[in-house]
C-alpha cells in the first residue's frame, strides 16, 4: 500500500497523513487540510486514530525510513526511547543520543534533528520540550492525550 493517506481528525483540528513506500512510513505530517490525492484509508492511520481516541501506542514497531544524516538519524533513534506519557528536555535527549547535553553544539543539533524529524508520531518528538517536527498546538494536544 504505497502512497500518500490521510484523514482529518477532529482532535487535533487539522488531517493527519502518512505516506508509504512499501513497507516502510516515509513521512508523517499534520497539514491543515486533507490533501486532494491522499486515500483515507491504511492500516497506520487506524492505529493513528485509535491512538488520538485513547489507545495507548508507542508507533515504534512502525518501520520507518529515515533519509537523514547519521548525526540526525542517532538523536531521532534516542527519541523514539521517550516513554509513551513522559516529555523530556532537549538536553536529556542529547544524554540519550550520547551526546555532551552542556554543549551548545551538540544542544544545536538535537534542536536540528527534532525539526527535521519526517515521522513525527512514529519518532515521537511532541514527548519533547522544544522544537520539533510536530507544529506546536499538535504536540501539546498529543502530550496531553497521553497524560
Amino acid at each position: 500500500m504505497e502512497g500518500i493517506y490521510a484523514r482529518e481528525s477532529p482532535r487535533l483540528g487539522r488531517a493527519v497523513q502518512v505516506g508509504v513506500a512499501g513497507d516502510r512510513v516515509i513521512s508523517v505530517s499534520f497539514p491543515e487540510s486533507v490533501p486532494d490525492d491522499a486515500g483515507p484509508d491504511h492500516p497506520l492511520l487506524d492505529r493513528v486514530f485509535d491512538y488520538l481516541d485513547g489507545a495507548e501506542d508507542h508507533f515504534d514497531d512502525v518501520t520507518v525510513a529515515l533519509t537523514v544524516p547519521t548525526d540526525q538519524r542517532t538523536v531521532l533513534d534516542a527519541v523514539r526511547n521517550v516513554p509513551y506519557g513522559e516529555t523530556v528536555d532537549v538536553a536529556r535527549v542529547a544524554r540519550l543520543a550520547g551526546l555532551d547535553d552542556e554543549d551548545e553544539d551538540d544542544l544545536h543539533a538535537v534542536r536540528e534533528a527534532l525539526r527535521a524529524n519526517p515521522v513525527p508520531l512514529c519518532i515521537p518528538d511532541h514527548r519533547v520540550s522544544g522544537p520539533g517536527a510536530t507544529p506546536p498546538e499538535v504536540a501539546e494536544r498529543l502530550r496531553d492525550l497521553e497524560a
